[in-house]
């Protein structure tokens, strides 16, 4: 019988070393910051209430959130996202908590600020670290995921193809059932008759059902016959064609869904999406203050008309909301109606097109990100009258429409901006809304202070 595995035999310790691992690198972060600030006030009985407050958050949030889930098969990023994102969230929290308390809020909202920065590094080493482990185990035959896969046609010939070119999953094919032989490495272990007789004689922990919706009959009396085997059946349908976002299996009022095409921002992440957008822009307002004022002043002294050029556009679901910009135009320049595609041939102000190549005209959308309109990152907007256009013309387009509208993206770091290939455009937003993640966020507001401010392709 073959090795069922480190994690199989030791779950529960795996399950207490994983939190534990999570506890100590909280703490250790705690007394980093502590040694590293050297203040005579963290001798007080009040930093030991902060540090409870917050090790209590981390212990309540993160199950919360999902960092404990099986991150088997997923990418390693989306996991450190996933883990970032609840150790934000237990900081914000414990910030708003200790308003409640008779501490040095200054004091301690710098405690836990940096706690939080120094944190986000050992939340990231600590996620590499147990991945390596993993990967270690597995590499020496352990922690594996013993699988057969049901299927001969191009469902299960992809799957296996698949799991085979991505070792560092932890799943190891036995081989697959089925009367049609597949052009692959994997072992043939009889017809579909034989699964249960193999199940029984042989040490597996999943079962995959890999066929197409047209035998969906064939499935169902496969997974009659494997009621009594105690591995894990997963049934893998044929979704070759469908523009998947964020795809999934959920429950609603009992029946068991298929989640082909749903929004990220659900719930937590809608929460740490809202804290992040209300913290960098005022943060980033306070910051750029000064700059506004003064080109609020060149604008308005450089050409007549008001300082603000105020735009209807399309955001989340669908709901128009009036955009901010600096204006670059002579208040004239749409008198013929909007036209798509045409920015490089209208009448500029004197400073508009400067302001319009280093996107500083842009800068005024912080405030719609703070009135909850938009995000720091997400698909740029467009004005309702071209989504109704668009819409029908390209594929895919509405499904931008899934998270709020942003100030930058994916697509406007990869060059994709102003009158360039609009289907490349969203074609990145959606690979943005599928992958999202804070990490991913934070990424892209990164490159956008190196490739999205000044482009050749702004005008």
């Amino acid at each position: 019988m073959e090795i069922r595995g480190y994690h199989v035999e030791h779950r529960n310790l795996m399950w207490l070393l994983h939190r534990m691992f999570d506890w100590l690198a909280v703490l250790l972060g705690a007394v980093f910051v502590v040694e590293l600030l050297n203040d005579t006030h963290w001798g007080n009985s009040q930093l030991y209430t902060v540090l409870i407050i917050g090790f209590l958050f981390t212990v309540v949030v993160y199950p919360i959130v999902g960092v404990y889930r099986p991150w088997r098969g997923e990418p390693r990023l989306k996991e450190v996202g996933n883990a970032l994102g609840a150790w934000i969230l237990s900081m914000s929290f414990t910030v708003v908590s200790i308003q409640f308390l008779e501490v040095d809020q200054a004091l301690y909202t710098l405690f836990i600020g940096v706690w939080c920065m120094v944190g986000s590094a050992v939340q990231i080493c600590a996620r590499i670290i147990v991945r390596q482990w993993l990967n270690y185990l597995r590499g020496k035959g352990r922690n594996l995921r013993h699988v057969i896969v049901v299927g001969d046609g191009h469902v299960a010939d992809a799957a296996i193809r698949q799991v085979n070119s991505a070792k560092w999953t932890g799943y190891k094919l036995s081989g697959y059932f089925g009367d049609n032989y597949l052009d692959t490495s994997t072992k043939n272990l009889g017809d579909f008759n034989d699964v249960e007789k193999y199940c029984r004689d042989n040490s597996v922990d999943q079962i995959w059902i890999a066929m197409g919706l047209h035998d969906a009959r064939v499935a169902s009396v496969l997974i009659e016959q494997l009621k009594f085997v105690t591995a894990d059946v997963r049934y893998i349908p044929d979704l070759t064609g469908f523009n998947l976002i964020n795809h999934s299996v959920s429950s609603v009022a009992g029946m068991p869904v298929i989640n082909v095409s749903t929004s990220p921002m659900k719930g937590v992440n809608q929460i740490i999406k809202d804290i992040e957008d209300k913290i960098i822009a005022s943060i980033i307002l306070l910051l750029i203050s000064p700059v506004m004022i003064g080109l609020a002043v060149a604008v308005k002294v450089t050409s007549p008309g008001p300082i603000f050029y105020r735009q209807e556009r399309v955001s989340w679901n669908g709901k128009p909301f009036e955009m901010l910009k600096f204006r670059s135009m002579a208040v004239d320049s749409e008198a013929d109606g909007v036209q798509w595609g045409g920015a490089q041939s209208m009448k500029v102000t004197p400073i508009g097109k400067f302001i319009r190549a280093t996107s500083l005209d842009e800068l005024p959308q912080f405030i719609n990100v703070l009135k909850g309109d938009m995000s720091i990152v997400g698909p740029r907007p467009e004005r309702t009258v071209f989504v109704e256009q668009f819409k029908h013309e390209i594929p895919g387009y509405m499904q931008k429409h899934m998270v709020k509208a942003g100030i930058t993206g994916l697509a406007q770091i990869e060059g994709w901006r102003g009158d360039t290939d609009l289907s490349k455009r969203v074609e990145s937003d959606l690979n943005y809304i599928r992958n999202w993640s804070l990490w991913l966020d934070l990424k892209i507001i990164f490159l956008t202070v190196f490739k999205g401010f000044v482009n050749k392709n702004a005008y």
